[in-house]
């Protein structure tokens, strides 16, 4: 028989029992490598990236190797002595040093980063002069080719011009 929540009567007085459950593995089991895989879709982890090891292998060894300085020496219960002031004024002096320093450097990579590029600007800017005359002397010795071959064509020598009427030279205005 039942009680009116619904359980058996001999549970239904508060009255519980034990039953044991079969344990359930964490993780599902490994099933066994074979050829002939079951999956559909096999999973294979990326290859690692040899710059990203080269990366961490760096940063490690730069965490590991960073200097700690231990710069109060005092016990904790000492209280302030003679010297500290001067302790005070020697790490302070340091840590104005390594600012200044910093600072230097961070000067120094703004000046070449900036002559460099002010230095491939000119350079572009040469190229694209040398471009530019380059292409006008191609375009000449062309036009005079092609006088040279009308002229053989032609039967009729023909005068050359001067290298002012041709405007060889960059002084046209004397």
């Amino acid at each position: 028989m039942s009680s009116s929540s619904g359980r058996p009567t001999f549970v239904a007085a508060g009255d519980m029992q034990m039953v044991k459950v079969a344990e359930r593995p964490i993780a599902p089991p490994i099933p066994p490598s074979s050829n002939s895989s079951s999956a559909i879709v096999e999973y294979t982890p990326p290859a690692p990236n040899p710059e990203d090891e080269d990366l961490e292998i760096k940063l490690r060894r730069i965490l590991e190797c960073v200097p700690v300085r231990v710069s109060n020496t005092s016990g904790s219960s000492a209280g302030s002595g003679s010297g500290d002031f001067h302790q005070y004024r020697q790490m302070r002096r340091k840590e104005q040093d390594r600012l200044s320093r910093m600072d230097a450097d961070f000067q120094k990579r703004k000046e070449v980063a900036e002559f460099n590029r002010r230095r491939e600007e000119r350079l572009k800017a040469a190229e694209e002069r040398t471009a530019k005359k380059r292409a006008i002397r191609q375009k000449k010795k062309q036009k005079k080719k092609e006088k040279k071959i009308k002229s053989e064509a032609g039967g009729e020598p023909q005068k050359e011009q001067s290298s002012d009427e041709d405007g060889d030279s960059d002084n046209d205005d004397i």
